[in-house]
């Protein structure tokens, strides 16, 4: 279907709804606030329409349209091309939200987390919470969740479609070995990057007496906990392995040793939050964790996670793509300068606000000011590497800056079996993009962005990549399918528009 097709079968659909309601134009145009010729071309479909109009004219209209969508697939249209300007405050952590859910597991008081991100990862959690007995709901617009466990969790009820959409169902571990001594998980998916092995978690958390079993789509897991007499080194300083190790040492009664251990912004979170529920932890901030643990917990608590280093870094790329002066406000400094001073040696001019903390009052911050600037080339290649380096999330947003500046770059993505293949994509919109090996590219720039119809592909930071490609690319191009991004980022495209994008909202019928 073509986009002319799209909008005339959507002003058809409206004009059916107002003649129902026995509505002309002029009353459906002034209950809307807009023009009655405004009304006459969405009808004849000659008017680009947007999901939020679409619901308001639904509202007026007593009539949901949306109801004849809800199986289509969410796309955003942009027109690029414009400067940026403004400022925008970055919401909370996504990682560290997930962790913190997974956590609320240990507590059997009531939990509050304060302002958590509204996204499709967070609510696929709260779906398998949910279904395993636990009450969950949002206590007000702020994003306040509060969290209250049955003294029994039913697993067998577990959601298993909810629970296969995400990865973090793998952080179960942790917290319910200690709890129950069989049990059965759905096996871990999320986003499509490659074989990643759960081997990792299960060298973490055998030490305690845990046992899986990978059977056809499930882990059985057997429990039988005992007192970890060794210092435990995990073989993958990952941030999810480390969570689940140090969850699972919480409820262990005596002192743990983890080495190697991630020391990135949601695991800190995780080690803060613990901490006000009375487990000791020394050691934050560093690879070497000492955890003392507790038989029990049971306290009311609220927490305030911080900030998203990864969400920063959207915009900070946003900015440099487009060549744009912004403000990012509220930015997790400690988790954002290597990229900075990376970025800095490449040209990236900026001005850094003075220090102060996160509601945690442990995070800290800073509101970043970026500056128009003058790229080029990086001095060696782009790779990540473990807090505290690039942060693997960051790669993406750090190759396609290097497309910006003069010269030619290489990205090393060595952890994910296919991401760097995700680069190619932009090639599409005119970016020189040459493919190694799965896991290399070299980047040439500048790019003279050109406009593109493109399919997200089925991971967040490589479909974020594309969206902010196209906000400096002259023209309409349209990004389909973006439920990755809804499932990392909440109202992405309209706090975009804020710093004056032009992403409109449409979806399939």
């Amino acid at each position: 279907m073509t986009s002319q097709d799209y909008k005339e079968k959507i002003g058809n659909l409206i004009q059916e709804s107002r003649q129902n309601r026995g509505f002309t134009q002029a009353q459906l145009a002034e209950a809307l606030g807009t023009s009655q010729s405004a009304i006459n071309r969405i009808e004849k479909g000659g008017q680009n329409i947007s999901l939020e109009m679409i619901a308001r004219i639904s509202e007026v209209l007593s009539h949901d349209i949306m109801t004849l969508n809800q199986v289509g697939k969410i796309n955003f249209r942009v027109q690029g091309g414009a400067k940026l300007s403004g400022s925008i405050t970055v919401k909370t952590s996504k990682n560290a939200a997930v962790a913190l859910l997974c956590a609320s597991l240990l507590n059997q008081g009531k939990t509050v987390l304060r302002k958590v991100a509204k996204i499709e990862e967070v609510n696929r959690i709260i779906e398998v919470l949910q279904s395993i007995g636990v009450k969950v709901r949002w206590i007000n617009d702020d994003g306040d969740l509060e969290i209250i466990p049955p003294k029994k969790l039913r697993l067998e009820n577990i959601d298993t479609k909810a629970a296969m959409r995400t990865r973090t169902i793998i952080m179960f571990l942790g917290p319910l070995l200690h709890q129950y001594r069989s049990f059965r998980l759905p096996f871990a998916g999320g986003c499509n990057l490659g074989t990643r092995t759960v081997e990792p978690h299960m060298i973490g958390l055998r030490p305690f007496g845990l046992d899986v079993e990978a059977t056809t789509n499930y882990y059985d897991v057997t429990a039988r906990p005992k007192s970890v007499d060794r210092t435990i080194v995990l073989t993958e300083r990952g941030d999810t392995v480390t969570e689940n190790v140090i969850m699972a040492a919480s409820l262990h009664v005596g002192t743990v040793t983890i080495r190697n251990a991630s020391s990135n912004y949601a695991v800190q979170d995780l080690c803060v939050f613990l901490q006000k529920l009375g487990v000791k932890i020394e050691g934050v901030g560093t690879t070497t964790l000492r955890i003392t643990g507790v038989a029990h917990i049971d306290k009311d608590i609220e927490y305030y996670p911080s900030e998203d280093p990864i969400e920063a870094m959207s915009f900070i790329a946003a900015g440099v793509v487009t060549n744009s002066e912004i403000v990012v406000q509220r930015a997790p400094i400690e988790f954002l300068e290597i990229e900075l001073a990376t970025l800095a040696e490449m040209g990236l001019k900026y001005e850094l606000s003075e220090e102060y903390k996160a509601k945690n009052n442990h995070t800290r911050l800073v509101d970043i000011h970026l500056k128009q600037s003058q790229l080029k080339k990086a001095k060696d290649k782009l790779h990540a590497l473990p807090f505290p380096g690039i942060n693997m999330d960051n790669l993406p947003f750090m190759g396609l800056i290097a497309m910006t500046a003069r010269g030619r770059s290489m990205i090393h993505d060595w952890s994910y079996e296919n991401r760097a293949i995700y680069f190619t994509e932009l090639t599409r919109l005119n970016a020189n993009v040459e493919l190694l090996d799965p896991h290399r590219v070299y980047v040439t720039g500048p790019t003279k962005w050109k406009p593109a119809d493109i399919v997200a592909p089925p991971a967040l930071r490589p479909s974020v990549v594309i969206l902010l490609a196209m906000l400096a690319a002259p023209g309409d191009s349209i990004l389909r399918d973006v439920y990755s991004i809804n499932r990392g980022y909440e109202d992405f495209a309209n706090r975009l528009n804020s710093l004056g994008a032009r992403i409109e909202t449409v979806r399939e019928i």
